[in-house]
């Protein structure tokens, strides 16, 4: 294949109907729900007696991303294992603490600790030591030395680069954007990695691609200052399609909508990159503006840990890193959209560099 045959046109909107075979990168992106676990009888008879725990972010259960996508993972613990559940939301950090030690107070036997956003003020390093009989995972961490602390991380930089080298092949003006909901290392880790695989594009094709909204090298860009304020997301979003960018990747929750909203007004043939789930399946009403999405598949890894506790496994700190080599992290497949046979075996080779290593989605590519 030549990289300087890669063109806008190898990539098409289209027309789903109701049965139609999805044209897609079927080599490479997977479907975003794994297959439910076979029943070969060997779970512990005491699951149903085991207690799995979640606290959200700051957001709802029902942001249709991060929160959504975790607790789904308890939910499918709950009806595939027959564990006992329970949660509690979190409308700001302030509440961090007091549902954390709800958990706590009600005996939970795992408690998932949802987003990065746990370390402010070492809330969650502090909590887990001052209750040592609990045993914490903490999605988006890392461990202090805790004793009962378990990092749920992701690469997602390595699925962003394939949305970036995506987004610069789809775009028509080769203006792409990006913000974040806040700056913090688990949010720019999808930016940097978009940015890199969109400079990609650029030198395999020769074809100058800006990115607006995030330089990884100044580490400056747009960021909405929380998960929450649509207005903001929204402003940024309409100063970006201004800019001439006509695929935006907003790394903010469920932010997305207001970006969505964006473009609807903007009366632009732009499309944004939704993060987190696949946001063409969980918001539908969306779908003919969803390029793609990044998914984190934070489901699986929920349900996995319960599952492994719940059956009597010992419970670690080693930490699991969701990688595109694990299938962890993983470009969403197309419902709206379909690309040609270059830009499907471009993505292929690009993954696979990615995996051996020869690809370093965090280092931005040179000519």
């Amino acid at each position: 294949m030549s990289w300087e045959d890669i063109s806008v046109n190898a990539i098409t909107r289209k027309r789903v109907l109701g049965g139609a075979a999805l044209v897609g990168i079927a080599g490479l992106l997977l479907s975003a729900c794994a297959a439910a676990p076979e029943d070969d009888g060997t779970d512990s008879p005491d699951s149903p007696d085991f207690l799995a725990c979640a606290v959200s972010d700051e957001g709802s259960w029902n942001d249709k991303s991060f929160n959504q996508a975790a607790h789904e993972g308890l939910t499918k613990a709950e009806s595939e294992l027959g564990v006992q559940i329970e949660d509690a939301e979190s409308n700001s950090e302030e509440d961090f603490e007091p549902n954390l030690t709800a958990m706590v107070d009600a005996g939970c036997d795992v408690t998932f600790a949802v987003g990065f956003n746990f370390s402010i003020n070492d809330v969650i390093f502090n909590f887990a030591d001052a209750n040592t009989g609990s045993n914490f995972v903490w999605i988006d961490g890392w461990n202090q030395g805790q004793t009962n602390l378990k990092p749920i991380a992701y690469s997602m930089n390595q699925s962003s680069f394939l949305a970036g080298y995506l987004a610069a092949a789809f775009s028509t003006t080769k203006v792409v954007g990006t913000y974040g909901g806040m700056q913090i290392d688990a949010v720019t880790d999808f930016m940097t990695g978009y940015y890199n695989g969109a400079k990609y594009y650029e030198v395999q094709t020769g074809t100058p691609v800006t990115v607006v909204g995030w330089d990884p090298a100044a580490g400056t860009g747009d960021f909405v200052g929380d998960f929450a304020n649509t207005g903001v997301a929204k402003s940024i979003s309409q100063g970006q399609l201004a800019a001439g960018a006509d695929v935006i990747f907003p790394v903010a929750g469920s932010l997305f909508t207001a970006t969505a909203e964006a473009i609807r007004e903007s009366g632009t043939n732009a499309v944004f990159i939704g993060v987190d789930k696949d946001i063409a399946t969980t918001q539908p009403e969306l779908a003919d503006l969803v390029l793609t999405s990044v998914e984190k598949r934070m489901t699986q890894a929920v349900f996995d840990v319960i599952k492994d506790l719940s059956s009597g496994g010992e419970f670690t700190t080693d930490p699991y890193v969701g990688t595109l080599e694990n299938d962890g992290t993983a470009l969403s497949a197309f419902t709206t959209f379909e690309v040609s046979d270059e830009i499907q075996s471009a993505l292929d080779e690009i993954k696979a560099g990615i995996i051996d290593g020869s690809i370093d989605p965090l280092v931005t590519p040179t000519a």
